[in-house]
């Protein structure tokens, strides 16, 4: 069996929640069956036929619903489909699990939108068959992912080593937090431009900055004069092109970088609807547009331009007709890429591909230990699944810990991160209550605890509920 016969078979079955579900094998042979799809539409026509997919869209779409729904019927498969929540049992106050359980047992398939973030999640967890995240809140939007680097892997011919500019709202834009987590896995320079008081979340930066091997530099130490061309920047992710790149001069690397300009703007509109109060200071000024001059200046003359659509006043209708814009092409490309997609999660492709671009050294994902204590830690996020009043009732808070001083706990389904105050060591149980210590989470102390004994209290006077005391810093 060869190595891409024996990726697609390690498809089947399988769910994408994230992004990182997959790796970068499995990444470039779905869009190496995309391409297939796109060019030989033929070939995948009834290769699901008797398979029914459930299309469950909880917020607004019309792109990426339309285009599943299309990329089912043109495998010869159906459909169902639920667009309102208020008409739903979810209104009646049924769990995510159990609508997974009844939705599952009637198709082969669930595609869901979701505004909880870490929805997919929960329910590929308590669904019994595979299922595709299309969307949940301001976290991830992986199969919107697949469609970003199928349309830079045609155009720019390769994915390793690309220069990508992430534009506009990074703050609540969930199509850049997949997309940056995926980039940084191929090698790729990100230039993190948002909006004035949208850039991108911390937890999306530290992820970047502990999981993906790089090296993230702050846009403080870096030019911001957008004079000449250069951009004004929040933050910097690159991977290092030599072995010593990033340990001897990481800044100076970072702005050599910058000065050569990027290979794609990838522009996102403001995501207005996830905020949760309208700001009244936001002025049209503050949010940058791209627009025909700026596509003229130093840097960008070679830049094509992406956009997972709509837009609003971001993306200036004088470059629809440049042909470096392929917003439009990227939107038709989403039936392909998920037709490849749903075929070989059902284990039903017609085909074994090869992909142009192969990666011999596979990326896998970075394993952090659970978090297996109870002790009062919560998820900050007030959108994350697990801290929604349905979902509390069943759904155990989960974290998986970051080594580091101080050490930092993620949680599994949503990916906020969150600092504690105080640590202490669960061996200090076996020792007499007055010799229960806790310290501050940065402190030398967070370094000698192994991670699976690490306590870690949000306030002292958790740690103190606990049973402990404080101890030397």
């Amino acid at each position: 069996m060869s190595s891409a016969e024996s990726v697609a078979q390690g498809l089947a079955g399988r769910g994408f929640a994230s992004v990182d579900d997959f790796s970068n094998q499995e990444l470039a042979y779905v869009l190496a069956l995309a391409a297939e799809a796109s060019e030989h539409r033929d070939a995948f026509a009834d290769v699901c036929h008797g398979k029914v997919m459930a299309s469950l869209f909880f917020e607004a779409s019309t792109r990426t619903r339309l285009s599943f729904e299309t990329a089912m019927l043109r495998l010869g498969g159906q459909l169902v489909s639920a667009v309102d929540i208020g008409a739903t049992s979810l209104a009646k106050g049924e769990t995510l699990a159990d609508m997974a359980r009844v939705v599952g047992g009637y198709t082969d398939l669930i595609v869901m939108r979701h505004p909880w973030e870490g929805a997919a999640r929960v329910v590929a967890e308590y669904a019994g068959v595979p299922v595709i995240n299309a969307g949940d809140g301001g976290h991830e939007h992986p199969t919107q992912t697949l469609c970003d680097l199928y349309t830079l892997q045609r155009d720019r011919g390769r994915l390793q080593g690309l220069r990508i500019a992430l534009w506009g709202d990074l703050k609540y834009g969930r199509t850049v937090h997949s997309l940056a987590w995926a980039l940084a896995r191929f090698g790729a320079t990100i230039v993190f431009r948002p909006g004035a008081g949208f850039a991108a979340p911390e937890h999306v930066l530290s992820k970047l900055a502990t999981d993906y091997g790089g090296e993230l530099v702050r846009g403080d130490v870096l030019s911001q004069s957008e004079g000449e061309g250069v951009l004004p920047v929040d933050a910097l992710y690159m991977t290092p092109r030599s072995p010593h790149q990033l340990a001897m001069l990481p800044h100076l690397s970072a702005q050599l970088e910058l000065d050569q300009g990027v290979d794609a703007l990838y522009v996102t509109r403001l995501q207005k609807e996830r905020m949760q109060a309208p700001k009244s200071d936001l002025r049209p000024e503050d949010y940058p547009v791209v627009d025909r001059r700026l596509l003229r200046k130093k840097g960008f003359e070679h830049s094509v331009v992406l956009h997972p659509l709509p837009r609003v006043d971001e993306l200036s209708l004088d470059i629809d007709s440049d042909p470096r814009s392929l917003y439009f092409k990227q939107a038709h490309q989403g039936v392909p890429v998920r037709m490849a997609l749903i075929s070989l999660l059902l284990g039903c492709s017609p085909r074994v591909v090869q992909p142009s671009e192969w990666f011999e050294e596979d990326w896998r994902p970075v394993v952090h230990p659970p978090y297996a204590h109870d002790t009062g830690i919560r998820c900050p996020n007030e959108r994350c699944v697990a801290n929604q009043p349905s979902e509390m009732r069943y759904l155990p808070q989960r974290f998986n810990v970051i080594a580091g001083v101080p050490p930092r706990l993620r949680c599994t389904y949503c990916d906020y991160e969150l600092e504690p105050a105080v640590i202490a060591t669960s061996e200090a149980y076996d020792e007499s209550i007055n010799r229960r210590k806790y310290h501050p989470a940065r402190s030398r102390w967070a370094a000698t605890i192994r991670p699976e004994n690490l306590l870690l209290f949000a306030s002292a006077a958790d740690a103190e509920a606990a049973g402990f005391r404080p101890g030397v810093v």
